[in-house]
């Protein structure tokens, strides 16, 4: 497993590199109010996809703090395969934060769409049954994702961005 500082996570606030699981593990142990929420968007760019895994801890009572991962990967063309990478990048942050820092996940949301008017619907069952499989609850479209929201915006540009050295996700190796 990486160490906790070379997972490539940094501040939405201010752009800081931060060691993702002392991070969180910290902001937890300042208020017992907070959820940790995670989800990956993905865009494609003309000879590359970038992936932003986002990690949301939302203070129940007062706003978020966003911590995210930003990945630049070869180009994914093909729908199912993009939105299961990015499932699979959502689901290794989890297991890295329950594994290491033993940090409760509230939810993995997940940019699908429930309705079958919609391409995303083709993996929604699957993605739904893999994450629940892993102990976490999935939250899919049209439910609020918070998570996704926040890397959609991330991977959009919206915000100071930061290239994450490697990726987490792939073999199942976190």
């Amino acid at each position: 497993m990486e160490h906790e500082g070379s997972t490539g996570f940094h501040s939405m606030f201010d752009g800081r590199s931060v060691e993702v699981v002392d991070h969180v593990r910290n902001i937890l142990r300042s208020s017992n109010e907070v959820e940790v929420l995670v989800g990956t968007d993905s865009h494609n760019h003309s000879r590359h996809t970038v992936y932003c895994t986002a990690i949301v801890l939302r203070f129940k009572k007062n706003g978020a703090q966003v911590i995210y991962r930003r990945e630049r990967a070869p180009k994914v063309t093909d729908l199912w395969t993009r939105l299961w990478g990015e499932v699979e990048r959502s689901l290794n942050v989890a297991l890295l934060l329950r594994g290491t820092g033993e940090i409760p996940v509230r939810r993995i949301d997940m940019d699908l769409n429930s309705d079958a008017r919609f391409g995303s619907h083709k993996l929604h069952a699957a993605a739904v049954g893999y994450i629940r499989s892993h102990g976490y609850e999935p939250h899919t479209k049209p439910d609020l994702l918070i998570a996704t929201w926040a890397a959609n915006l991330l991977c959009n540009g919206g915000v100071r961005m930061h290239e994450a050295p490697t990726p987490l996700c792939g073999t199942g190796a976190t």
